[in-house]
């Protein structure tokens, strides 16, 4: 076997063991990533690399593995980690895993929304602290959500399966803001686009599955909640970098909005002074939107179809690189 593969986390097996058949592979066998340096000496010499989102992969990368690599697969459905237009001057193939977490995102999108309104971070501590001592009339309250408005920021597949089990489940006004009109969505869901503005001051739930760039960086900064309802529930399945952790901090310990779910952070993990870890009205989870076994499967399937085309020289089955 003349190509060489390095994938930086172990990944399902159905995803490892086709790049094993085809090429010598290597596994970082660690929990915690590999650092910049270590990335790039093992990947030295490889015709091909298996990312996640927390492996740097930019100019420097590319130097010091060497003119040999033709793919980077990412394990995931983003790739801000990669310098696209960097592996793309250099005629580096850059591939993703979309389309096949959107039922696993979306029920975790739901879920957060869930255990933030009704109050289950509260009620968990406090019966695991042994505090819980009877049935408390004033204790627990949370906010209903039959029949209240859900603001969806970016209506891409996510965000339309997430309104969908929110509209039909519990009969949720939708409106949502995207770059462009989502007719097909409108239709199915009695849904309205909207600008941003609006769907702040209007929502009683915000979920948000905009993807992270220049203009949804801090999205959501000390601005924006001020132009929340002080009962709206925030949850965050996108990237953390969407979001001013600080302002959010702020306005959930200042009750400017009621609560917040969040699977993702920025950096993850959520460093350990963060004032999210003291704040009872916020949920918090290690980034498991796409953790099911058929999602993650999915996942592995298509990174290594990835991997392998383009070793040897064919289209990605989703790349990334512009045409």
């Amino acid at each position: 076997m003349s190509d060489r593969v390095f994938v930086t986390r172990s990944i399902p097996e159905s995803g490892l063991a086709r790049i094993r058949e085809q090429a010598d592979c290597n596994v970082w066998p660690e929990q915690l990533p590999p650092d910049a340096s270590r990335l790039a000496e093992i990947s030295a010499g490889c015709t091909g690399i298996v990312t996640l989102l927390s492996d740097r992969i930019d100019a420097a990368f590319f130097d010091a593995v060497g003119p040999q690599l033709k793919v980077v697969s990412n394990f995931a459905v983003g790739y801000n980690n990669i310098d696209v237009a960097e592996a793309t001057r250099r005629g580096i193939a850059v591939g993703n895993t979309p389309d096949v977490l959107t039922d696993a995102t979306a029920d975790v999108a739901v879920g957060l929304l869930l255990a933030a309104a009704r109050c289950f971070r509260e009620g968990i501590e406090n019966v695991a602290q042994l505090a819980w001592k009877t049935w408390e009339p004033m204790g627990f309250i949370g906010q209903d959500l039959a029949g209240k408005t859900l603001g969806i920021v970016g209506m891409g597949r996510i965000g339309a399966a997430t309104a969908a089990r929110l509209r039909h489940g519990w009969n949720m006004d939708v409106v949502y803001t995207s770059r462009s009109p989502k007719p097909e969505v409108d239709d199915q869901l009695q849904a309205r686009r909207v600008e941003l503005n609006e769907l702040l001051q209007i929502s009683d739930f915000i979920s948000v599955h905009t993807d992270l760039n220049p203009q949804t960086e801090r999205l959501f900064d000390a601005a924006a909640f001020d132009r929340m309802k002080s009962t709206s529930v925030l949850v965050n399945t996108s990237r953390g970098g969407v979001l001013d952790q600080a302002a959010l901090a702020a306005a959930l310990a200042n009750g400017q909005i009621f609560a917040a779910g969040l699977d993702v952070t920025d950096p993850e993990p959520l460093p350990s002074d963060s004032e999210l870890h003291e704040l009872p009205n916020c949920v918090i989870l290690p980034h498991i939107g796409s953790g099911t076994v058929a999602a993650r499967d999915a996942m592995a399937q298509i990174a290594a179809d990835n991997v392998l085309l383009g070793m040897a020289g064919k289209p990605l089955r989703h790349p990334v690189n512009p045409s």
